[in-house]
């Protein structure tokens, strides 16, 4: 099967199964989303959206946050990974929101990845989902996904690119969308050690190219 007849078959599957998608990290603002892609690198949104409410009750906005110490964050988010880099992070952030852009999160890539604890994942999340941009953010999931179902090739072996791999080939209206359904896919289904292929509708069109798929850190 040529690459375009899977992408075409693999899309169509998404379009039909999951035509309304978004992240399942909770926020009420776009702050508290970067605050929450922040905060969910190499942990679970159920983890995160566990510590978020009192977090986001205390640091509604950057301003609140600029106010205080790291070790005043950490105090609400000591149960994720990495918490004191990512407190440290969090009060930086908030800091340069204040001082470069008036509190509010910019919708330019480069101002984004000038942030502290931004990086280009972060950014494109942020571009997706708060923004509506045609962005598309990979994760371990979306990388392990699109190996496994072929989408990309083997010398795709970094996020970027499989980022652009994955680009050329999804139609822009399909980018804000396709990484979440990716993201789902990999997080529910195709899962890490045990991919549950007898729960997968695409099952009959994937290559099952388990090896190479999984992403070195």
């Amino acid at each position: 099967m040529k690459r375009e007849e899977r992408y075409r078959l693999v899309l169509e599957h998404f379009r039909r199964e999951m035509p309304e998608v978004n992240t399942e990290l909770e926020f009420g603002n776009v702050f508290q989303l970067l605050v929450a892609v922040i905060l969910s690198a190499q942990c679970t949104d159920k983890r995160i959206n566990q510590v978020t409410p009192e977090l986001f009750r205390r640091f509604p906005d950057a301003q609140s946050m600029a106010q205080v110490e790291p070790d005043e964050v950490y105090e609400y988010v000591k149960s994720v990974s990495y918490p004191n880099s990512k407190s440290k992070h969090l009060v930086e952030m908030a800091r340069a929101l204040v001082e470069r852009h008036g509190g509010e999160v910019p919708a330019d890539m480069n101002q984004l990845l000038d942030l502290p604890g931004v990086g280009r994942k972060t950014a494109n999340v942020i571009q997706s989902v708060a923004f509506g941009q045609s962005a598309l953010a990979v994760d371990t999931h979306v990388y392990r996904v699109s190996h496994r179902l072929g989408l990309v090739s083997k010398k795709d072996n970094t996020p970027y690119k499989v980022e652009q791999a994955l680009m050329k080939h999804i139609p822009t209206e399909d980018v804000p969308r396709a990484h979440h359904w990716l993201l789902l896919h990999g997080r529910y289904v195709c899962t890490s050690r045990a991919p549950h292929c007898d729960k997968c509708a695409i099952e009959n069109i994937c290559p099952k190219l388990l090896e190479g798929s999984r992403l070195e850190h």
